[in-house]
């Protein structure tokens, strides 16, 4: 009798564990919502559906986030990962800089750093000339030129939160996004100057057409929350 309760003691222990990495059903809208990731974990993350196929040759990739993490602390802000290829990552270095990566080496840009205090974050690439540029409180960066001739593949998953060294797998607790996310939007082409300042101050863009915050499908997985932006 002993036995068997252990037994079954492990079993609900095994299924309740389980249950908690289960994702949750899609939802769709995140309209003056905020995501908060309380903890570092190495299996918290939300899960991103785009509205297109991610196959791009040039994007604007906006989003607001804080952060209590310390600035040698590496920080994952967005990640797009086909089965073989990081196609777009983006980072926080450990070294305060911000970064991303398409395929392979990344770009490096040197910005006031992401804080307690909400930050307005977009970043800009096009492939014609290879300008990318980051964007902060709708100041923008000096332009460097990445990757001319470059597409990001299409078919692969996106996540916030984590970054899986390989597709949806190897994940790293110290590398985990921890604090709030909201407002994030997508565009398959370079927003202008106006457009991004006017985002920034709040004020009415075009509707993101990869990814709209708003309208935009998702999955939570782990500890992460959805509160209200107050």
């Amino acid at each position: 009798m002993k036995v068997n309760s252990v037994r079954f003691a492990l079993v609900v222990v095994g299924v309740f564990g389980w249950s908690m990495m289960l994702p949750s059903a899609t939802q769709v809208g995140l309209s003056d919502k905020v995501l908060v990731f309380p903890y570092e974990t190495d299996f918290s993350f939300v899960s991103l559906i785009p509205q297109k196929e991610m196959g791009l040759r040039a994007f604007t990739l906006c989003m607001r986030v804080a952060t209590e993490l310390p600035e040698d602390r590496q920080i994952i802000l967005f990640a797009y990962r086909t089965a073989d290829y990081d196609e777009l990552n983006v980072w926080r270095e450990s070294d305060g800089r911000v970064s991303f990566y398409m395929s392979g080496d990344g770009i490096f840009f040197h910005l006031p750093p992401i804080t307690t205090f909400r930050t307005s974050l977009c970043l800009t690439w096009d492939s014609r000339t290879g300008l990318s540029a980051c964007w902060v409180d709708g100041k923008r960066s000096t332009y460097q030129v990445y990757k001319p001739g470059h597409s990001i593949r299409p078919k692969g998953s996106i996540l916030l939160g984590q970054d899986p060294d390989k597709h949806l797998g190897g994940l790293e607790a110290g590398q985990s996004f921890v604090g709030e996310m909201t407002d994030l939007n997508m565009w398959d082409f370079v927003l202008s100057r106006s457009m991004i300042q006017a985002w920034h101050y709040g004020h009415r863009v075009p509707k993101g057409n990869v990814f709209d915050w708003g309208t935009m499908e998702y999955e939570l997985n782990g500890n992460v929350m959805v509160v209200d932006d107050d």
